[in-house]
């Protein structure tokens, strides 16, 4: 599966409605603290502007709700995976991401069969506590010679600047949350990430 080499993730429907006109192909929905019925809201919102826009939309963690709504995709962590049917995801035809930051969460992933891993964080992130340290390049590069044809996405402390060196590394994807969520000026930031991944 050929994914887009940008991959922004925002916290609510706002953020990706706000952001989708600026040419974001591949976006994640990381809703955190809502009810059921609020989180399903922003899924379903969230699902009708990448359909407008020709966007893929990628749920972190609420897989039920995606094969419910008929997402593109779900994105699961390892811890995600210990309550998840993988099996009923695959049924429904939506695509598998799956988070790892040592071999074995990767042998796991890898058994699954994703259709992309991540890796991360390969650089110090102020998204949330990591309980591993920064990956760095030479991590990602040794990923992608695991993975072969996976589509492999770096994420964790990624600015416009370290983009080129994930994809020199092997990175098919980049994925950033902060760089724009906590610029001054988050469209441009986007702009600027468009410009530098295509």
């Amino acid at each position: 599966m050929k994914l887009d080499r940008f991959y922004p993730i925002f916290p609510d429907a706002d953020w990706i409605e706000r952001m989708l006109p600026f040419g974001i192909k591949l976006v994640q929905l990381r809703v955190k603290d809502r009810s059921e019925d609020e989180t399903r809201e922003q899924i379903v919102r969230a699902q009708a502007a990448c359909t407008v826009a020709g966007a893929l939309l990628v749920v972190n963690d609420y897989w039920r709700i995606a094969i419910e709504e008929g997402c593109d995709f779900v994105h699961l962590g390892q811890e995600d995976l210990d309550d998840a049917d993988v099996e009923a995801i695959r049924a429904a035809g939506v695509g598998l991401g799956i988070s790892t930051h040592d071999v074995p969460e990767l042998e796991r992933a890898l058994a699954l069969a994703p259709d992309y891993v991540a890796l991360g964080p390969v650089y110090p992130t102020r998204l949330k506590a990591m309980r591993f340290g920064p990956q760095g390049l030479e991590r990602v590069a040794e990923w992608k010679r695991r993975v072969g044809t996976v589509p492999l996405v770096a994420i964790g402390g990624f600015t416009v600047s370290r983009a080129a060196g994930a994809f020199r590394s092997g990175a098919d994807v980049v994925s950033v949350v902060t760089d724009i969520t906590l610029d001054p000026d988050p469209e441009a930031r986007l702009r600027a990430w468009v410009e530098a991944t295509r």
